[in-house]
């Protein structure tokens, strides 16, 4: 047998199991691989960097929350405050500050004759979907009064 025939040979061997040779070296290699690592990484990285800024905007939520109730307990707990001047102190600067991060927010002041206190609750305004974060912030403080010296110095 010369070289040519045992190459001729070789050449039709290869020409009939084509299909099989080629579906084993499709299968052994590795190609394909980057695409399928993107198809999975690429929505986890996303939901990743939504998830942060739902991070943010929670934290952005409760701090507007806290200077609301503060606000509010401030006019509250003054001498002649009273906590319906609070709850609206509170409200006016909720509708000033809040118009984005903080959604369905409810306002609750109390005076009692020592102590008062505003409560400001919501939810942080969603970025990524099915996620509700509460917020909630609480100011407490005494109450502004006159006590008389009793010992008269």
């Amino acid at each position: 047998m010369t070289s040519e025939q045992a190459t001729g040979s070789t050449a039709t061997a290869r020409r009939r199991g084509g299909w099989s040779g080629r579906v084993r070296r499709a299968l052994s290699g590795d190609r394909g691989a980057v695409s399928a690592e993107l198809v999975i990484a690429t929505p986890l990285l996303l939901l990743m960097l939504l998830a942060i800024v739902q991070f943010a905007l929670w934290s952005h939520a409760t701090h507007v929350a806290q200077a609301a109730a503060s606000q509010g307990l401030a006019v509250t707990r003054a001498q002649n405050g009273t906590a319906v001047a609070g709850a609206a102190s509170a409200r006016q600067l909720l509708d000033q500050l809040a118009a984005g991060p903080l959604d369905n927010a409810t306002v609750a002041a109390d005076r009692g004759p020592t102590s008062a206190s505003v409560r400001v609750t919501g939810t942080a305004a969603a970025v990524v979907p099915f996620l509700t974060l509460p917020v909630h912030a609480e100011a407490i403080g005494p109450v502004e009064r006159v006590v008389p010296d009793l010992e008269g110095r």
